[in-house]
């Protein structure tokens, strides 16, 4: 003999508290969790303003990374109020203790006059080439959506610089903006996968956004085919989420640091020499600054570029592709970014280590919030001018 839904939904609605509508209204805006678990095709139609959507099939595998907590209040719905009576029997099974659902649901909710919207969705080529992010709990469509809104700023279009952009790209990063003056160069192939044959003497902001728009056409690419100064770096980085810093010289690395204090963007650090490599995350005023690490710069003879140095071709990949991840947890807020730690990579060795660097209460830039460092250029020599 089958089992009879209805008689199924009656003891669940029996077992568990459900809310009515205004109850629901009144607890907006509090420490409240208030999931949708429809089908995305009805979610899309309309949504409880603030509403997370996880499907009622997807609700028990991730219901751990939308709410840890168990003791949360969550509140649940559905259409009618059949389905979310029957997650929040499961929910309580799974041991979360204050679980109520919506008793007429979301046709309830319309009815009564509260407030709702239409989410913000994607189309079905979207939600194929994003479907790996959308798996991920910790990203889902929200996730995704937010890194579609998001705006990185990517300081050079070269060894670190490419592959970056290439992944934050692929991502669905929603504008990437780059700086480099520089033209394409037959000794920048080894290393700088943005580019190729074709592409030799053009400038590599173009470059770089041919491949980009050959990769997703959803990015949009902001070049900036000037030299980082004092006199238009606060204006080209306002606006960024997050900066990614691929500078291969001094002087730009401590002219973006000094910048992202005054604008209070974090910046995701790379560098690399010859078989080294290292990566860190500035966050203004919550952890150390680049100065807090090297108070000033060094002069040239004891700073070598690659160009003079060497530097193994795959080894800006290894950097920029751990930028490009940092980047996204940044814009995401998951994991634990790299702030208050220094990655560094040796190639020959295959080794990783981190070392933990703390923020220098007397550091000349971000040591008083209140005095911003000034901003000004460094020649060659890494002398200020």
């Amino acid at each position: 003999m089958g089992v009879d839904q209805n008689d199924l939904v009656a003891r669940a609605r029996a077992a568990i508290t459900e809310m009515t509508c205004d109850e629901l209204a009144a607890r907006l805006g509090s420490e409240f969790a208030i999931i949708d678990v429809r089908e995305a095709n009805e979610y899309e139609q309309g949504a409880i303003v603030g509403a997370r959507h996880i499907p009622r099939g997807m609700l028990e595998f991730d219901i751990g990374v939308a709410v840890p907590d168990r003791s949360t209040p969550i509140a649940l719905y559905c259409a009618a109020g059949a389905r979310s009576a029957l997650a929040a029997q499961s929910l309580e099974i799974l041991g979360y203790t204050n679980v109520a659902s919506l008793d007429t649901g979301f046709a309830g909710w319309k009815a009564s006059g509260h407030d709702w919207e239409i989410p913000q969705t994607f189309t079905s080529d979207q939600r194929a080439r994003y479907s790996r992010h959308i798996m991920l709990p910790e990203v889902g469509e929200a996730g995704q959506q937010r890194l579609l809104d998001s705006r990185v700023l990517l300081i050079g279009a070269g060894g670190l610089g490419s592959p970056a952009a290439l992944y934050l790209a692929a991502a669905g990063v929603g504008t990437l903006g780059i700086v480099d003056h520089d033209i394409v160069d037959a000794t920048n192939l080894q290393r700088q996968i943005l580019h190729d044959l074709h592409r030799i003497g053009e400038k590599k902001v173009e470059s770089a956004r041919q491949t980009i728009m050959g990769l997703n056409s959803d990015v949009k690419v902001e070049a900036h085919a000037v030299r980082l100064e004092a006199g238009n770096i606060l204006e080209i980085m306002d606006g960024y989420d997050v900066v990614v810093d691929g500078a291969d010289n001094f002087p730009t690395r401590y002219l973006v640091n000094d910048a992202s204090l005054h604008l209070n963007v974090p910046v995701v650090h790379g560098s690399i020499f010859r078989f080294d490599g290292q990566a860190a995350v500035f966050k203004p005023y919550v952890g150390p600054c680049y100065r807090c690490l090297f108070e000033a710069p060094p002069p040239p003879e004891l700073a070598p570029n690659c160009a003079e140095a060497g530097v193994l071709g795959v080894l800006p990949g290894i950097i920029g592709s751990i930028q490009a991840a940092e980047a996204i947890k940044l814009l995401l807020e998951i994991g634990e970014p790299l702030v208050g730690r220094l990655l560094l990579y040796d190639a020959l060795d295959q080794d990783f280590t981190t070392v933990r660097i703390t923020r220098n209460p007397d550091c000349v830039a971000c040591g008083d919030p209140d005095r911003k460092p000034a901003i000004i250029d460094y020649d060659e020599t890494c002398m200020a001018r």
